[in-house]
């Protein structure tokens, strides 16, 4: 019986120390309009990691890509803004991206 409850407390804690990792990485991203015809989209994830190199798309009303970039060494990628609703979307892989529709950047 002792065993048993040692099996059970060693896999608790596994399951636990699992579900705390996967959660301690969720991808993030911010667009801001900086008022002179450009937007810049800040990434990173939740656990303080960089977002360097990661991928991010602009995308029309349609879904349509109208521009492709990554994030430069300080997690940042800087466009010109297209014309009419667009939606930026930051793409670290599976289960980590971020869609940003236009109307919800701001100056």
């Amino acid at each position: 019986m002792k065993h048993i409850r040692i099996y059970l407390i060693a896999a608790m804690f596994t399951l636990a120390l699992g579900v705390s990792q996967a959660m301690a990485h969720t991808a993030l991203c911010n667009c801001f309009d900086n008022g002179d015809g450009t937007i810049t989209c800040e990434g990173g994830f939740s656990d303080g990691s960089s977002a360097a190199g990661v991928s991010v798309f602009v995308l029309d009303a349609g879904g349509a890509e109208v521009l492709k970039g990554t994030m430069d060494p300080n997690s940042q990628y800087t466009f010109k803004k297209p014309d009419g609703k667009y939606t930026v979307k930051f793409s670290a892989g599976e289960g980590h991206e971020v869609m940003v529709p236009s109307d919800k950047i701001v100056q």
